[in-house]
């Protein structure tokens, strides 16, 4: 019998699993301090939370038989993953339990704000009977920008058409295939900003889509645009977004969430009569509560039983001997999918990765993770070792192993394929006594940098000057170079500069440096 406690008010019916498995005992204690906790847990197979009780190293390490630990939603802040990971305790959380009801609030907002329901309502039971000033637009016939389509955009996206709308959808992985099978006519944020009559934004918030709709987009936007946010606080510039509404570009907007929550008294969206807000109540239903608790319950049962299991955010437990001889891998493997991810344009169809030299005579799954982390993570929040290659496998994103025993030049090689359909880029990387991780390849170019900090990719034809020109250019916007590699295959054809440098260069810089003489293509990474 596996036994589970049940630490945080979650109700009998999203549980109702484990309760009905034979092979599973349940007891709810809850309110419990953690030397309550400590006392107990020895007891137990498996812990389930929700964000009340505080999962500490302390709890886990009197946690003898702990196999795994289940929260009820999506957030993990109070879990001590480090600590989890280092006892080989599989932690796993609920992140498609509140889809729908995400889904069902961001079209509430959007009915919200093109019938100006809200504003209606307060004046009517004010005592006031407006019905001229709350002149409101049909969604039938209009444009509907959704900018992330992932499980929450895509569900956004089918009810939208049930309304007669035209959907543009933006999304690093989505490709033109996948957009004609959900009846999505794939497009740029730009192009979204410029043809849409609404625009709802479902990603994660992650440093490249941090304000994604700025002052640039809110420019080209037409006016009479409405604007809707029920993801996450910082997506959408809140600045701009109120300069664009007092301009009249922006004819109303609709927010659950806020770059900081909950706002100040006199944050702007607080007193404009053009703008709807709620207090983050995206998952706030009964329903959303009850198949977060339904989906944990499914993946306790999965892991106590060692069946395969998903929605794991830390790294299962790896045999000593495979994890001494891949370890000093990790870093550089994660390094390699962050920098090709960066670099590569277009949504991803394939991830090639070869191994080589002595890495090909043990299993290499667990390096993977860490590739395929990186590679995906500059576009998504929450990936992480464990899920990994489930989010790729959602996002048709194919991944291909190659084991090769022969290597020139290097003991052990990674080489790591991006494919899309703009184009495909390839990075190398090794381990160099007394050196770390260093990049040894970039496409068909041989380099030879440690990749760390901030830097920049500037592709170029190998002509006398060109550089010194960029570091009289960086050097005038203060823009300090630490170290640069140049890669070429033949003198005077096309060429490659690797730069570190103490600090990122501005976007006004960098439209400067691509307009140098010789300069093919700039871009600006940080790993």
């Amino acid at each position: 019998m596996f036994k589970v406690l049940v630490s945080d008010p979650i109700s009998d019916q999203g549980i109702g699993l484990l309760y009905e498995a034979q092979d599973v005992e349940v007891e709810k204690k809850t309110g419990l301090s953690e030397d309550e906790l400590v006392a107990i847990i020895g007891e137990y197979d498996a812990l389930l939370v929700r964000s009340q009780t505080k999962v500490t190293e302390r709890i886990m390490n009197a946690g003898d038989r702990l196999k795994v630990i289940g929260r009820a939603g999506v957030g993990v802040d109070n879990i001590d993953l480090e600590a989890a990971t280092k006892r080989g305790i599989v932690v796993i959380n609920a992140p498609d339990g509140n889809t729908i009801a995400t889904c069902e609030h961001t079209f509430a907002m959007m009915m919200s704000v093109a019938r100006s329901i809200p504003q209606a309502y307060k004046k009517t039971v004010g005592g006031e009977w407006d019905r001229k000033t709350f002149v409101g637009v049909e969604l039938r016939n209009k444009v509907l920008g959704v900018i992330g389509m992932g499980r929450i955009g895509s569900e956004v996206a089918k009810r939208a058409k049930a309304f007669g709308m035209d959907i543009l959808g933006y999304d690093p992985f989505l490709t033109e295939e996948r957009a004609e099978k959900i009846g999505v006519k794939l497009a740029t944020v730009n192009e979204i900003a410029q043809q849409a009559d609404f625009i709802t934004v479902h990603t994660p918030l992650t440093p490249e889509t941090r304000h994604i709709l700025g002052p640039a987009q809110f420019a080209m936007m037409k006016k009479g645009v409405r604007v809707i946010n029920c993801a996450r606080g910082g997506i959408i510039d809140e600045a701009a977004l109120v300069d664009a509404v007092n301009q009249g570009i922006v004819a109303g907007a609709a927010f659950d969430v806020f770059e900081e929550e909950p706002p100040t008294a006199d944050h702007p969206f607080l007193n404009n009569p053009k703008i709807i807000v709620t207090p983050h109540l995206g998952a706030s239903t009964v329903e959303a509560q009850e198949n977060v608790a339904i989906d944990v319950s499914e993946e306790v049962l999965h892991i106590l039983r060692n069946e395969p299991f998903k929605n794991a955010v830390n790294m299962p437990a790896v045999p000593a001997n495979v994890l001494n001889k891949l370890q000093p891998y990790f870093d550089l493997g994660e390094k390699l999918g962050r920098f090709l991810g960066q670099i590569t344009e277009g949504a991803i169809r394939e991830i090639v990765i070869n191994y080589a030299g002595d890495l090909v005579d043990v299993d290499t799954t667990p390096l993977t993770r860490y590739i395929v982390r990186g590679v995906l993570g500059n576009r998504l929040e929450g990936v992480n070792i464990v899920n990994a290659m489930h989010l790729a496998k959602t996002r048709e994103v194919n991944i291909v192993i190659q084991k090769a025993t022969a290597v020139t030049s290097f003991t052990n090689l990674v080489t790591v394929t991006l494919k899309t359909k703009a184009e495909e880029r390839v990075a190398a990387g090794t381990l160099l006594a007394g050196y770390g991780d260093r990049i040894v390849q970039i496409d068909q170019y041989p380099v030879d940098f440690a990749p760390a900090g901030s830097m920049m990719l500037i592709s170029h034809n190998d002509k006398p000057g060109i550089i010194g020109r960029v570091g009289t250019l960086l050097g005038s916007n203060d823009v300090n170079i630490a170290t640069m590699q140049v890669g070429r295959k033949v003198v005077g054809g096309s060429a490659i500069m690797v730069l570190t440098v103490d600090k990122p260069a501005s976007q006004d810089v960098l439209t400067e440096l691509a307009k140098l003489p010789e300069i093919v293509g700039v871009r600006q990474f940080t790993i």
